[in-house]
């Protein structure tokens, strides 16, 4: 008998991760390598967030905090909550996590019985259905098209929906395709939801900031206020304030979930960082004005890597709404021989020779869930962008 606990059989380690890891070891090996695996923003946190954790230090801001996290940041939550979404909650309406994957995890142990159905739509980030499998959860996968935006149809939710179905999972923009949902769209969504009052819905807004062209972001308790007490609406600091190694994300929701979640985190990790939450204090009350700004330059990366794609022979790539990802189609190069001599028979193939032959780590879209795709991210330079969509052409141009 294994001593390592049954319920780990059914999950498996972040593939972003490892491949970041994976480019991580071939660098160090003196191999050529460009990274476009990781999801993080290649800024740093700006020197005002910065200036207040350290201040937070010097103040002795160094104990425990409540496992809900600060009131000083609870409250810069709410006023967030109010200013940007017009949204009311009380701040023991809200949790602070150690980053929105903290969240989700402690929702899905507060509610999750074995059985419990959790819709996702495909293609997902990675840690949605793993999270669910670890608490006897049972992912429902309900695919996305690129043909629809890689965004969920009502019909096809409401086909989904089950009287075991505990949860919706909806990502707005998405990671990995960088997918949003217009207002329209989500009242759709938001109408079917109606029609089935057991279904609650976790939204991951972790990207709400970095939406290119003019798109209006909202999300589901807004577009629909009767949602509200059944809905979990996340998000957190890291993606729009450069901040993912401070570790934190938040929630709000309603008071009997977010006392549940709560008691989790008194018996497992306490709190994120008293230092980390007095940066997000300021992160969230302090000036907003780099945020527009560090968006621009996603847009223009983004519009850099989706024409220079669009010349690979074999690759299609749609222009993204939003977050700092691409998910372009392989299917053009599907059973094409690779200069290896390996036949392409599908996406995780492709990636793992275009990485064997020009030194470019990107993330299969198996990984996700809607083949033959891959991710890319654009959170890095423009020099190293133009340089790693040269060498995916070069590949390309070599499959015979």
């Amino acid at each position: 008998m294994s001593f390592i606990a049954d319920r780990l059989s059914a999950i498996k380690p972040s593939p972003t991760i490892a491949v970041t890891q994976k480019a991580a070891e071939l660098k160090a090996a003196g191999r050529d390598v460009i990274g476009l695996g990781a999801g993080e923003p290649d800024f740093d946190t700006p020197e005002h967030i910065k200036a207040a954790a350290a201040a937070a230090m010097a103040a002795g801001k160094t104990k425990y905090t409540p496992p809900a996290g600060t009131l000083d940041l609870r409250q810069a939550i709410a006023a967030k909550f109010k200013r940007e979404n017009g949204l009311d909650y009380t701040p023991d309406q809200i949790t602070v996590g150690v980053g929105g994957k903290g969240v989700i995890f402690n929702a899905f142990m507060a509610t999750i019985n074995p059985g419990d159905e959790v819709i996702i739509p495909a293609p997902y980030w990675v840690s949605y259905p793993d999270i669910a499998l670890m608490f006897g959860g049972v992912p429902v996968f309900v695919s996305c098209t690129e043909a629809h935006g890689f965004k969920l149809q009502p019909a096809d939710l409401e086909r989904a929906i089950t009287p075991k179905t505990k949860w919706l999972v909806l990502n707005s923009p998405s990671n990995p395709t960088g997918a949003a949902y217009s207002e329209a769209e989500l009242k759709a969504l938001t109408d079917v939801l109606l029609r089935h009052p057991h279904v609650w819905i976790m939204s991951d807004d972790m990207y709400e900031h970095l939406i290119y062209d003019g798109f209006k972001f909202t999300t589901p308790v807004q577009v629909e206020p009767k949602l509200k007490d059944r809905t979990l609406t996340m998000n957190g600091v890291s993606k729009a304030y450069a901040m993912t190694g401070w570790r934190v994300g938040y929630a709000a929701g309603p008071l009997p979930l977010i006392k549940a979640i709560n008691m989790i985190q008194s018996q497992s990790v306490s709190h994120t960082a008293s230092i980390s939450q007095a940066a997000a204090v300021e992160a969230l009350n302090g000036p907003q004005d780099f945020i527009p700004k560090n968006a621009e330059i996603f847009k223009a990366r983004r519009d850099l890597v989706v024409g220079l794609l669009n010349q690979c022979p074999g690759i299609t790539c749609r222009t993204p709404e939003g977050a700092f990802y691409v998910y372009p189609s392989c299917a053009g190069v599907i059973g094409k021989t690779a200069p290896s001599g390996k036949v392409i028979g599908n996406d995780s193939e492709f990636v793992s020779e275009l990485l064997e032959a020009e030194g470019v780590a990107v993330v299969q879209g198996a990984a996700f869930g809607l083949e033959p795709h891959f991710r890319i991210s654009y959170a890095t330079s423009t020099e190293a962008l133009t340089k790693a969509c040269e060498r995916i052409k070069r590949f390309c141009e070599s499959l015979r």
